[in-house]
């Protein structure tokens, strides 16, 4: 790192994204910042917060190449099956009950993945306290709180100016503190997109029967219903509602709660009971028009806000992290000015067409699953009864959920840098 910058890299955002990045920077000889408006001390509070990520397998791989495994396999809970049903009435259906169903088992890619489940199934409490441990164990300098208030580019470095009048000066500043990322709004880059008439309710349970590492997801007229297993016999709920309903079990007392939930989820695992607070949240799409700008990269959600249809949202952004690093340390090594034009395209040609495919995917599943029309149910049931019956689209539509399909960075093969 020259003496004339602060650092190579400024990340905007110490989120997981952020700083799996400026881990993977800094396994790769680069000298990262993060920059956070939270007090870093809270990624680490193990408090109960109720929210969990499915992480792909080779998104998995990625935390492996940088050593976080040992602090996460302890709390990951493999999904071997994955169920996707259809149905007009509550409770989650099972192949018994519908012809229309899906059913995805990692028994079928085990000798392609090295026996890798389909995903896993992770609290967020748990995932933020081992990559800060990380940050702090690899020495990687953390500014927090602070809120980025702008950034300055000129000829070879970029300035972010902080709200309380400091700055720092690099290469390249990173724009990954989310949907409303000034980093983002100060390249003069656009994000287009729309509100879904949905609201995400989220929450844990307690399983009376174990769940057998079987992650479901049924499909009703409101929305999807996903049931996602956790360890110690507990499942994590994505519930879709429209907005007035969801609205109403927000403000619902704890009783009715539960028993709309029970509802919901029917007699198949038993009696449940709900753990720690319920979450909610309205869905919306947001894609940025470019995931660079001069002297500028978008990561994680700044880049791309999707739906949570596929639980893909935060492996977009541990995907764009594992690309962003591999370009900038090998341009690094190259003797390339990583916050070039050049470089930075590279990048986001890299992370595009995969983002947007799976951007347009899951919004045609929304429009296409959260209906009642006969022929659309119809057409939905025929098409997934189809591909259940086709062992090649089933196996690729598994390796396509796990991140293992198409030109891989090297941290998503479990490679280091």
């Amino acid at each position: 790192m020259s003496t004339r910058y602060d650092a190579d890299v400024v990340i905007a955002g110490a989120g997981v994204a952020g700083a799996t990045l400026a881990l993977a920077l800094k396994s790769g000889g680069l000298e990262p910042v993060l920059v956070d408006p939270a007090p870093f001390d809270t990624q680490l509070a193990p408090d109960f917060d109720g929210r969990s990520w499915a992480i792909a397998y080779s998104c998995f791989r990625q935390w492996r190449a940088l050593e976080l495994a040992g602090d996460l396999e302890p709390h990951a809970q493999r999904m071997d099956h994955i169920l996707v049903t259809d149905g007009r009435s509550p409770g989650a259906a099972t192949p018994g009950q519908t012809p229309f169903f899906l059913h995805f088992d990692a028994a079928e890619i085990a000798d392609r993945v090295a026996g890798e489940p389909l995903g896993y199934m992770l609290e967020s409490r748990h995932v933020r306290a081992a990559v800060a441990k990380a940050v702090i164990a690899a020495g990687i300098r953390v500014i927090a709180p602070a809120r980025v208030a702008g950034v300055e580019t000129g000829a070879g470095f970029s300035k972010v100016l902080l709200a309380d009048g400091s700055s720092l000066t690099a290469p390249l500043v990173v724009g990954a503190e989310g949907r409303g990322s000034t980093v983002r709004q100060a390249a003069g880059i656009e994000a287009v997109g729309w509100d879904y008439p949905q609201t995400g309710v989220v929450c844990t349970v307690k399983l009376e029967r174990p769940h057998g590492g079987v992650a479901h997801e049924y499909f009703l007229p409101g929305g999807p219903f996903a049931i996602l297993p956790l360890t110690e016999d507990r499942a994590s709920l994505v519930w879709t509602e429209k907005r007035d309903r969801a609205d109403a079990l927000k403000t619902a007392r704890p009783e009715v709660f539960q028993a709309h939930l029970h509802r919901r989820f029917g007699e198949f695992l038993g009696g449940i009971e709900v753990v720690g607070p319920v979450f909610t949240y309205p869905l919306s799409l947001s894609i940025a028009e470019r995931f660079s700008g001069p002297r500028v990269a978008l990561l994680g959600d700044a880049a791309h806000g999707v739906h949570p249809i596929a639980g893909q949202g935060l492996n977009l952004g541990l995907k764009g992290a594992a690309a962003l690093a591999e370009v900038l340390v090998e341009a690094a090594r190259l003797g390339e000015d990583i916050g070039s034009e050049l470089v930075l395209d590279r990048y986001a040609a890299w992370r595009r067409f995969d983002t947007m495919t799976l951007a347009a995917g899951m919004d045609a599943f929304v429009w296409l699953f959260s209906n009642d029309h006969p022929l659309v149910r119809l057409a939905r049931g025929v098409g997934m009864s189809v591909v259940n019956r086709i062992g090649p689209a089933r196996r690729f539509f598994m390796q396509e959920a796990g991140g293992a399909v198409g030109d891989l960075p090297r941290l998503l093969r479990g490679e280091a840098l």
